[in-house]
């Protein structure tokens, strides 16, 4: 291939993807990579920019054209009471599968994959449509999950997985129901809960996650549920463990897991700075936060993606329903196929296909945001 075809080769790839065509290091440092390959994959985005509001002819919202761009031509007020609709339906479905059909008791009580995740759905329905029996219903199924998670070893402390989730969601649905004596309950349990040494830092079973139970707390009761103190003793162990594993020339902040040392939102770097960037750091420690994600930054790869762990040299594309595509098609079938989203298997994608984080729930909950994007939160992520 000549030098003007090339040219013309990488002009295209840079038309398609909407960024610059990598330079001749890049690509012979993709292609030495292991999955280099699926690196220099590139995919067009056949979903227009924008789609102008829009009704049907005859102002009948009903008939519209087929496909996205229909379901984005739809003006917003009808389109989000479309997922509301799809919403309630799989909500309903959700509760059926795993609180009745479970005799209404609980063996997972947590919020990634059990329970927990069916009432955080349920709380999340109450506070779009105002429906108090979603919110009783919630009650009812933290209690259960409090039940099941009492005398369990005190490594189980985090939000999404630990009793501090358990005692943080029931406290707060407890004041949304008037009912103080179980506020006082739950923040009692929760102060039962004590941090040893061995407890490792990440967010999905460590330091950060039970630290994220503290900041919802103070989030939907009061600033002074927790007191700042503590919050701030927590913090500060964060960072000083961060700081023993870092070293000349990398980044300031480094924590393991399993011997590895992981840079995701669940188990490591990602997840640990998240926290740490809603708590109130002295400026040293806001610096090392900083930096350390200046240094991911850094070291991502050069298609953008970045390492599962510190030294990890392959690079891979994220799964499709991962990014906005994927989130786009899904919406559109949520609104065109909401019946068959409920039928039985669909959507499994995990060994839980109806809990928060690898099943139904999670779906259910995304339609809830769209409802009004702009009070969108990510589950147990985001205040």
């Amino acid at each position: 291939m000549g030098n003007g075809e090339t040219e013309k080769t990488k002009a295209t790839e840079g038309r398609l993807t909407g960024r610059e065509p990598p330079s001749s290091h890049e690509s012979k440092r993709r292609r030495s990579l292991p999955g280099g390959a699926m690196a220099d994959r590139f995919f067009p985005n056949d979903f227009p920019d924008f789609v102008a509001e829009a009704e049907a002819p005859g102002g009948d919202g009903d008939r519209r054209p087929a496909g996205v761009r229909g379901l984005l031509s739809l003006p917003y007020a009808r389109l989000s009471d479309r997922f509301l609709r799809a919403a309630r339906r799989l909500k309903d479905k959700v509760v059926e599968e795993t609180w009745v059909k479970a005799g209404r008791q609980v063996t997972d009580y947590t919020l990634y994959t059990g329970a927990l995740g069916t009432a955080l759905l349920l709380f999340k329905s109450f506070r779009v449509t105002g429906d108090r029996g979603d919110l009783a219903l919630a009650a009812d199924i933290v209690h259960a999950c409090d039940d099941a998670s009492r005398g369990l070893p005190r490594r189980f402390l985090t939000f999404i997985c630990g009793r501090a989730g358990v005692c943080a969601l029931g406290a707060v649905i407890a004041k949304h129901c008037d009912d103080q004596l179980r506020v006082t309950q739950y923040l009692s349990s929760f102060d039962e809960i004590t941090i040893t040494e061995k407890v490792p830092n990440e967010l999905l079973y460590g330091r950060a996650g039970y630290l994220w139970a503290c900041l919802f707390l103070n989030k939907h009761l009061s600033e002074k549920t927790i007191p700042l103190e503590h919050i701030n003793s927590v913090a500060k162990d964060i960072i000083r463990e961060g700081r023993k594993l870092s070293s000349k020339g990398s980044s300031p902040l480094m924590y393991e897991w399993h011997g590895k040392k992981y840079w995701g939102a669940a188990h490591g770097l990602a997840g640990i700075m998240h926290v740490l960037m809603h708590t109130e750091l002295k400026l040293d420690e806001q610096d090392d936060v900083k930096n350390t994600l200046r240094y991911m930054i850094k070291n991502r790869f050069p298609s953008g993606n970045y390492p599962s762990s510190e030294g990890n040299e392959s690079d891979r594309l994220v799964h499709w329903c991962h990014g906005a595509p994927g989130v786009a098609l899904t919406l559109a079938k949520a609104y065109e196929k909401a019946d068959e989203f409920i039928a039985e298997g669909a959507m499994h994608g995990g060994d839980r296909p109806f809990s928060l984080f690898e099943g139904k729930a999670g779906m259910a909950y995304l339609l809830l945001d769209m409802v009004d994007p702009s009070e969108s939160r990510f589950p147990a992520y985001e205040l």
